[in-house]
């Protein structure tokens, strides 16, 4: 019921999210952050005060849309006015912000349960964030270049005009969005490799105990982690105005690959191999969300890109709610409910590098696409 509620979660925002650009045109960035972090902590204390299962999905509906603003198509959108040439290491840094956050929240929580009691914990955690977000949407977000006198970046753009990179296609319907190929090879790429990202970290850690045991199982996910920030610096550093983006996902992919295929040869029982391969599989987690709204940029119009990223985070989001539960089934050994480790994991692996394999060509497909308005 609870794994149920949380996917219900990820559903409900990302029927949300796909609306988010109408949103912050109709409310504005500032005012959409504000209210999305009250939305958050509301849900953020249902989670925590529930006596009856059915009472999940409300606080569900309240957590699933009150991130929104503050996830992937929202910060694209605090950033885009600011950035235009820089934007990738922008995102980078922004992005690993998420990165950060769990390292230090999960343990936190678990302290702050320990000590106050689920509820009490989740109040104090719900009151600062609306402090800061509340405190940030007034202050930093609402600001923008021109109220500055300056261009993005500080600059007038070089190499970007405010049309896009090349010649336009104009499409007027919503509907023909679906029809771009452009779109449709971005979103249904970046939704195989977040499925495949959450379906892996979602069982790798109890993959893993029953072997290594709790703490050093800790420490191998805390490094997949940290390869994760540090793979998105290194490719926002390497990307550039006229680097093609979507040969560098592709390549992040790949790598990502790498590190699948030696878990599935390794089957979790040599260690080196295992660290080897989350390490290299780790690299690529950062790059899975940082990259999408990077490659929009290059691909479309600059006044669609905020509607574009918002529907591909959407698609995505919708795909990979069902990720673990889908990929877990792979991992009962014989019906008897019992995870499997070992040799027991080649079908789940190969599930995992399949996908990734097909996110790699999904993104390969629409290499040369051009610049469309949709």
């Amino acid at each position: 019921m609870v794994s149920a509620a949380i996917t219900f979660h990820f559903l409900f925002g990302a029927g949300v999210v796909a609306f988010l650009p109408r949103i912050h045109r109709r409310f504005g960035v500032p005012q959409a952050t504000a209210v999305g972090a009250i939305v958050l902590a509301v849900g953020i204390v249902g989670w925590a005060s529930v006596t009856q299962p059915w009472q999940l999905f409300v606080a569900a509906m309240f957590t699933g849309a009150g991130w929104v603003p503050l996830g992937a198509a929202g910060i694209n959108a605090i950033i885009s006015p600011w950035f235009v040439n820089n934007r990738p290491m922008a995102l980078a840094k922004a992005y690993n912000g998420a990165s950060v956050g769990g390292m230090v929240f999960s343990p936190l929580w678990v302290a702050l349960i320990h000590r106050f009691g689920f509820p009490a914990a989740s109040k104090m955690v719900g009151l600062v964030m609306i402090a800061i977000v509340l405190a940030l949407a007034s202050r930093v977000i609402s600001r923008t270049p021109a109220d500055r006198g300056q261009h993005a970046d500080g600059v007038a753009p070089e190499g970007l005009d405010t049309k896009g990179i090349a010649s336009e296609q104009k499409v007027s319907a919503h509907s023909e969005l679906w029809r771009s190929r452009a779109f449709v090879t971005l979103a249904v790429a970046m939704a195989l490799g977040l499925f495949a990202q959450i379906g892996l970290l979602s069982q790798l850690f109890s993959m893993m105990v029953p072997i290594f045991g709790a703490q050093v199982s800790g420490w191998i996910m805390a490094l997949a982690t940290g390869c994760g920030m540090g793979g998105r610096l290194v490719m926002a550093r390497l990307l550039g105005i006229q680097t093609n983006r979507r040969y560098a996902a592709s390549a992040s992919y790949a790598i990502q690959a790498l590190g699948t295929l030696l878990l599935w040869m390794a089957g979790l029982d040599q260690l080196p191999f295992i660290v080897l391969g989350v390490a290299l599989f780790g690299l690529g987690i950062g790059n899975a969300t940082s990259l999408p709204p990077l490659i929009a940029q290059t691909d479309f119009a600059r006044v669609d890109v905020p509607r574009v990223v918002a529907r591909c985070v959407a698609f995505s989001q919708a795909l990979y709610a069902f990720a673990p539960v889908a990929l877990a089934v792979l991992l009962v050994d014989g019906g008897h409910g019992v995870p499997s480790t070992g040799i027991g994991t080649h079908p789940y692996f190969f599930a995992v590098f399949l996908v990734q394999c097909l996110a790699i060509v999904c993104m390969l497909t629409g290499r040369r696409s051009r610049a469309v308005h949709l």
